[in-house]
């Protein structure tokens, strides 16, 4: 699933909005989400609480370089 993280993770390089692949689910109130830059190349790979983050929708827009 794609999802919107919610507040900044500044120590990993991500911010507020940025979107992320959930890659794995530990437990129904954690999952581990890759972060990607627009090269494809990764940016991070964090495991987070559910709370921080919400499922992607038509009005998230990719951001542009």
């Amino acid at each position: 699933d794609t999802v919107v993280l919610l507040r900044d993770l500044p120590a990993n390089g991500i911010r507020a909005g940025d979107l992320g692949a959930v890659v794995h689910v530990h437990s129904p109130a954690a999952v581990e989400v890759e972060f990607v830059r627009a090269s494809g190349e990764p940016q991070a790979l964090v495991l987070l609480a559910t709370d921080e983050l919400r499922p992607a929708g038509d009005r998230d827009i990719m951001p542009t370089a």
